[in-house]
């Protein structure tokens, strides 16, 4: 990358731009379908304080995005960052845009001793390897998933 990356908070005027790219990625893992959001949506959920989405740009592109969730924890009584979407656009790849994100969320998170949090698929190994060297741990666990049709069927068994 040639010209400079900056990374600022997304406001409820970013709402087009992040839809964009969170249905860029969704199509790029064959889940396009599931999104169902608008920019209605969008616009309200960047105007929550819970919600945390950060921008890339270069030259005023965007270039990727890192969403997270702020939440309290249960176990522990504290809140907890939770990271939703990491993703970058083909043209800011192995540019060090995915780094500069996971980092500007790093220092979001920084001032209230946030733990991040986040799922990575278990075939994504270059994921994997690039949270590592990152310092994150990765742990096992299975994620699961409860839609609404399922469940309204397992209630009236």
């Amino acid at each position: 990358m040639s010209a400079r990356v900056s990374i600022r908070r997304a406001g409820v005027a970013d709402a087009e731009v992040v839809l964009t790219m969170v249905r860029e990625l969704a199509d790029h893992q064959n889940e396009g379908q599931d999104v169902t959001v608008g920019i209605d949506d969008w616009t309200r959920m960047l105007g929550r304080d819970d919600v945390v989405v950060l921008v890339a740009e270069q030259d005023g592109r965007a270039l990727g995005y890192v969403s997270a969730l702020r939440r309290l924890h249960l176990w522990s009584g504290a809140e907890v960052l939770a990271l939703d979407d990491l993703y970058v656009r083909a043209s800011g790849r192995d540019g060090g845009v995915g780094r500069s994100l996971m980092l500007a969320l790093a220092r979001h998170a920084a001032p209230d001793r946030l733990t991040i949090a986040w799922g990575v698929r278990h075939d994504n190994t270059a994921a994997q390897r690039f949270y590592e060297r990152l310092g994150a741990k990765l742990r096992e666990k299975v994620v699961v998933s409860w839609d609404a049709d399922t469940y309204t069927a397992a209630l009236r068994r």
